[in-house]
C-alpha cells in the first residue's frame, strides 16, 4: 500500500470521519439523477400530463419536474416520473449496497461522526446505523406528507393510491390507469401529498443546518465524499467546511470537486476513481474489514452480495492523489 493509502487506513482506524454520500444506491438498481442515463438525462416531457408551457420548461431545465413552482400547480409530472420509485419504496423493493454497509462498519467502530446523504431512497436507514447519525439533506422517500399542510400520510395507503390513480409512462404496469387522477390529502383536501423529499425552490430540512452547526469545522480527520457530482448547493460546500489539514477523499467515476476547491495535487485531497462498491471493498480489504463486511452479505442487494463471494475474477480500482496508485480487489466481479 502506498503512503497515501496507509495514511487513509490510519485515519479510518484511529480517527473520526464525516461522509457525504449521493450516488451509492445506483448499484441497488436505482437510477441516479445527473449522470448520463439518469433521471434528468432521460426525461421525456411529452409523456407527462402537462401543458405545452410546462413541457417546454422541463425540456429547458429537467430539474423543474421536481420543482415547487411546477408541483404547486400540477402534481402529475412529479408522480408520473417517480411512479416506479414510489411503488418500489413502498414495497421495499431495493436493498442497501456494499457501500452502505461500509458506512455501517464505520458506525460499528465508533468512527462515524455523521452521514450526510443526498440520496432520497432511505437505504441508509436499512443498515442499522443510528438515525441520529444520518442527515437526509434532500429528504426521504420513506415518509409521505402534504406539501401544503405538512400532515403525514401512511406510506402503504399512499402507495395504493399512486398505483390506482397515476398512469405508467414506462409501460410496465398493465393495470395502471390510462389517465392520471389527483391524490387528495386526507387532512386538507389539497393535492399536495407526496414523498417527503425536498423540491427545488423549497427549504432544506432544519435538521441539516442544525447538524452542520454541530459538526463543522469539528475535530474530524477525514471526510469521505462518495458518488456525488458536488454540483448541488449547499451540500457541495460541506467538504470546504472542515478545519485546515483535514483529509478529503473523493470516491467517484469522474474527478469532481475542483469548483469547490478540492486540489488532488495537494497532500490532503485524495481521489479514488471507480464505482463506489469497487472502491469501498478495496478499502475494506486494506483495512482488514472484509470479513466483517461479509457478515452483512445476506442483507445486501444480490448483485452487491456477489462481490463478497470467493472465486470472482479480480478487478482493480484506481486511486489517486497527486500521482495515481492502486489497490487489488480479490473478490470483485468483472463486468
Amino acid at each position: 500500500i502506498t503512503p497515501h493509502a496507509s495514511l487513509l487506513t490510519h485515519y479510518l482506524t484511529h480517527s473520526l470521519a464525516h461522509s457525504l454520500i449521493a450516488g451509492m444506491s445506483v448499484s441497488a438498481g436505482l437510477a441516479d439523477f445527473r449522470s448520463p442515463g439518469g433521471m434528468y438525462n432521460t426525461l421525456q416531457p411529452e409523456l407527462l400530463t402537462a401543458t405545452s408551457e410546462e413541457r417546454q420548461m422541463m425540456r429547458h431545465d429537467p430539474t423543474s419536474v421536481v420543482s415547487w413552482s411546477l408541483f404547486r400547480e400540477n402534481q402529475f409530472p412529479y408522480h408520473e416520473l417517480r411512479r416506479p420509485f414510489i411503488l418500489g419504496t413502498a414495497e421495499k423493493t431495493w436493498k442497501a449496497t456494499l457501500s452502505h454497509y461500509f458506512v455501517k462498519l464505520c458506525y460499528d467502530k465508533n468512527i462515524l461522526t455523521r452521514l450526510y446523504t443526498q440520496n432520497i431512497d432511505g437505504l441508509d436507514y436499512q443498515c442499522g446505523t443510528d438515525s441520529a447519525k444520518i442527515t437526509s439533506v434532500h429528504g426521504t422517500m420513506g415518509k409521505v406528507e402534504c406539501e401544503f399542510c405538512h400532515s403525514e400520510m401512511d406510506i402503504g395507503e399512499y402507495g395504493k393510491m399512486v398505483k390506482a390513480n397515476i398512469k405508467d409512462i414506462y409501460n410496465v404496469d398493465q393495470e395502471a390507469p390510462a389517465e392520471s387522477k389527483n391524490i387528495p390529502c386526507p387532512t386538507c383536501g389539497l393535492h399536495g401529498v407526496k414523498p417527503a423529499t425536498v423540491l427545488f425552490g423549497r427549504s432544506l430540512p432544519a435538521d441539516f443546518f442544525k447538524c452542520i452547526e454541530e459538526d463543522f469545522p469539528g475535530e474530524v480527520d477525514l471526510i469521505i465524499v462518495a458518488g456525488t457530482s458536488l454540483q448541488v448547493s449547499p451540500a457541495n460546500q460541506l467538504p470546504t467546511m472542515v478545519k485546515p489539514g483535514t483529509y478529503r477523499l473523493v470516491v467517484n467515476r469522474d474527478k469532481v470537486g475542483g469548483e469547490v476547491g478540492l486540489d488532488f495535487g495537494s497532500q490532503t485531497d485524495m481521489f479514488a476513481q471507480g464505482n463506489c462498491d469497487d472502491v469501498f471493498l478495496a478499502l475494506a480489504q486494506a483495512l482488514g474489514w472484509d470479513e466483517e463486511l461479509k457478515t452483512y452479505k445476506g442483507r445486501m442487494s444480490a448483485s452487491r452480495a456477489r462481490y463478497l463471494s470467493p472465486g470472482r475474477k479480480p478487478r482493480q480500482s484506481r486511486w489517486g492523489s497527486g500521482s495515481r496508485f492502486w489497490f487489488a480487489n480479490r473478490y470483485v466481479c468483472s463486468r
